[in-house]
């Protein structure tokens, strides 16, 4: 373990020490990040031009003085991270690495005060809240304390902040923060950036010819997250107002009741439905026909039945406050950081909290219908790639899990269940493998490891667990969408049923959405054709299609009305609880 700079301190006095001090320093960080970073190529593809690096402030002899004692004295032993957090995670060893590569020499600021540059970072930083993110994270408060000083520690102060700050920032609107990933890699493996440069950030801010476009260019530009920017907004003024009544938990309240409690829920919903009013042939208390068609719109958009029925998931849905609402659109913003910022043309969109895919065509939504996902044991993943081709009337190879945890146990219930279901039984899962009659085995005696070696192919057909059809795209998670025998579970509210795959209600649809192209010969006739038989047949798409698969747990519909969705799998808890540590 490497000693404390700040521990010399007392030689200080002596130049020598001083000096020792700080060429051991940069010394031990150039042999730490000489290989040890990537360029971040997203963050290189945004910038098209730049001016020389004598853009930052011209060097000035007291304030590099002053810069160079506030470096000195940082804990060195911090070196020895051994890449297991990026640079950007420990703000001494971040801002001695970036001021080393830059020649110790103030970034933002001069004798005069902070540049026109620094004025530019320090607005990011300061509305950083309509992205969600927390100014005073990045210590907007003590940068407002110290910005109309000339005191050359303080200017020094500054400098130091911003250079933090902004590439704390810059990473966090990008990437998304890294207290997930920190908190739970396995969790969040997408949150974050380990690879992220502060150095090659810090060289495109010093060198862009526009800093005021480079940062407004790094949030996520499409209609999803812009959407749920402004619902923060307004559900931020909202909040400056006043808060909506609570309603008190009872019994369930139906069309044509009497409750006293018809009045306060009136009065909560009058905040989504200004116009909503008491009738005047009607009672306070009674639920009019009015009132259950305001209900009914509520229960739409917060995901419950559309019964008309006041509840128990109606009151909880009433009764979360405009706070928490805010911090699940917040949430929700941080999910899309973490995902491509900018989408394709065409796309297909799930959304694993509200149970829903739509198709986009030019930001055009052209298919959208019901899925069912995984289970809270065998959660849907949260990831993006592209559909490289379609397989009609598949077979299904059913997953090793899958056989040891409920095929076995039916065999030993039943010796003709794989005949029953059209699942033949091969010796391996090698090409070479024979079928076996599967009566002839003693599944009482077979054990769940032994299970594992045989492999299991249902046939295509009605019976099929894929339906008529599934769309592949790689990934590691061996997951895809596919059509379903078990077509009666899209009539539920919650959907969560699959063992980790997503089941698609309109697979025509999606198919037609995918191929569809008269001029390459592939027109709705020929798909449906295709989809009615019953031979396998693989296609594989002319260009691969984006597939992005989400949880969303607040969404914007086409006609700009926020809706809230159910969390599932507690991953909206779970995130929260990760940011608080």
């Amino acid at each position: 373990m490497y000693p404390y700079c700040r521990q010399l301190t007392s030689f200080q006095r002596y130049p020598t020490w001083n000096t020792l001090c700080y060429v051991l320093f940069f010394l031990l960080i150039s042999v730490t990040t000489g290989n040890s970073q990537t360029l971040d190529t997203e963050l290189t593809q945004r910038v098209t031009e730049k001016v020389p690096m004598s853009s930052s402030p011209a060097p000035n002899s007291e304030l590099s003085l002053a810069l160079e004692k506030h470096l000195v004295c940082q804990p060195i032993q911090l070196i020895q991270n051994e890449g297991q957090l990026p640079i950007l995670s420990t703000e001494d060893l971040c801002l001695a690495t970036i001021y080393h590569e830059t020649g110790a020499q103030p970034l933002w600021v001069t004798t005069d005060g902070p540049s026109e540059k620094a004025e530019i970072l320090l607005k990011y930083l300061t509305d950083s809240d309509q992205h969600g993110l927390e100014p005073n994270g990045y210590k907007i408060d003590r940068l407002g304390e110290l910005w109309s000083s000339k005191d050359i520690n303080e200017l020094v102060e500054i400098d130091l902040l911003l250079t933090y700050n902004i590439v704390k920032y810059v990473h966090d609107i990008s990437h998304g923060q890294l207290k997930p990933l920190e908190s739970d890699p396995q969790l969040f493996p997408e949150a974050g950036d380990t690879a992220f440069n502060p150095l090659r950030t810090i060289e495109i801010l010093l060198t862009t010819n526009d800093l005021d476009k480079f940062l407004a260019s790094l949030p996520p530009q499409h209609q999803h997250y812009n959407a749920l920017k402004t619902a923060l907004a307004d559900y931020r003024n909202l909040a400056e107002h006043e808060e909506w009544p609570q309603v008190e938990k009872g019994a369930s309240i139906r069309p044509g009741d009497e409750n006293k409690r018809i009045i306060a829920i009136r009065e909560r919903l009058q905040f989504v439905d200004p116009s909503l009013q008491t009738p005047e042939d009607s009672d306070a208390t009674q639920y009019d026909p009015m009132l259950q068609q305001a209900v009914r719109s509520f229960q739409r958009i917060h995901s419950l039945k559309k019964d008309g029925i006041i509840g128990k998931n109606t009151i909880t849905a009433l009764n979360i406050s405009i706070a928490e609402k805010i911090e699940m659109i917040r949430l929700n913003m941080m999910r899309w950081r973490w995902q491509a910022h900018d989408l394709e043309e065409r796309y297909v969109l799930v959304n694993i909290a509200s149970f829903n895919l739509k198709a986009f065509q030019d930001q055009d939504i052209v298919l959208d219908v019901p899925i069912i996902v995984g289970t809270t044991k065998n959660e849907t993943p949260v990831f993006s790639s592209h559909i490289s081709y379609i397989e009609f009337h598949p077979f299904w190879n059913i997953p090793t899990s899958i056989a040891q945890n409920e095929t076995l146990p039916a065999l030993r219930e039943n010796t003709q269940y794989l005949i029953e279901h059209n699942i033949t039984l091969f010796s391996s899962w090698r090409e070479d493998a024979t079928e076996l009659d599967s009566t002839s085995i003693d599944w009482e005696a077979t054990t769940p490891s032994e299970m594992a070696t045989y492999k299991l192919r249902q046939e295509p057909g009605p019976w099929n667990a894929l339906g008529k059809v599934k769309f592949m795209f790689p990934n590691g998670y061996s997951v895809y969408i596919h059509d379903t025998a078990s077509r009666n579970l899209f009539a539920l509210t919650n959907r969560n049923f699959s063992h980790g795959c997503v089941r698609v209600s309109d697979p025509l649809g999606l198919a037609i959405f995918l191929l569809k192209n008269p001029a390459a010969g592939w027109d709705t006739e020929r798909i449906k054709e295709i989809y009615e038989q019953e031979e396998r047949k693989i296609v594989t798409l002319p260009t691969p299609i984006a597939v992005y698969i989400t949880y969303g747990t607040v969404w914007v519909d086409k006609d700009h009305e926020i809706h809230f969705s159910k969390d599932v799998y507690l991953r909206d808890e779970r995130l929260r609880n990760a940011l608080l540590k």
